[in-house]
């Protein structure tokens, strides 16, 4: 498949978040783009399928801003759901959006929910700065990440990471499920 590096869904998701972003805009944009792109890599043709890989990579994290927190999967999911109904999008791609970025920091393999895991291997090749390809093609995860450069998001992830665990010691990881 041919990359497709921009997304006019993610384009508009996006620029009505920029205010909560903040200087994290262009960072979780690209973030954005790169796991949404490495999802590209795989089978992905239907078009209803890449719709719904959009909206789940535009709103996966968002939480992280809109919520200030780190325990931010809740509020991402009711944040895409809203977007769904207010685009009349149906309960059934609602639902597929909704596994996705539940299970995008699950620690084992999502079954029966192709999407779902195609987008959790995406992230992790991301968050593993492609060191994990999940079977991707090596030049292609190379391309997607000069294309959609980091520009500090790691290392913002990082900072919120350390906080969350000095403030909730005892649940350090509040994203991540087995």
């Amino acid at each position: 498949m041919s990359l497709i590096f921009q997304n006019n869904t993610i384009d508009v998701i996006l620029n009505a978040y920029k205010g909560d972003l903040g200087i994290y805009y262009e960072p979780y944009r690209n973030h954005v783009y790169r796991v949404f792109n490495f999802c590209l890599c795989s089978d992905i043709t239907s078009q209803n399928e890449i719709q719904k890989l959009a909206i789940a990579s535009a709103f996966h994290d968002i939480g992280i801003w809109t919520n200030s927190t780190f325990d931010y999967l809740k509020p991402s999911i009711k944040l895409a759901r809203d977007y769904c109904i207010e685009n009349n999008l149906n309960i059934d791609f609602q639902d597929d959006i909704d596994s996705i970025i539940e299970n995008h920091h699950k620690m084992s393999a999502v079954k029966n929910r192709y999407l779902s895991e195609n987008f959790r291997e995406a992230d992790l090749i991301d968050l593993s700065l492609g060191i994990v390809k999940k079977g991707r093609n090596k030049i292609m995860v190379n391309q997607i990440r000069k294309k959609f450069p980091n520009k500090g998001f790691h290392v913002f992830l990082l900072k919120i990471f350390f906080k969350n665990l000095v403030t909730n010691p005892l649940h350090p990881f509040p994203i991540f499920k087995l």
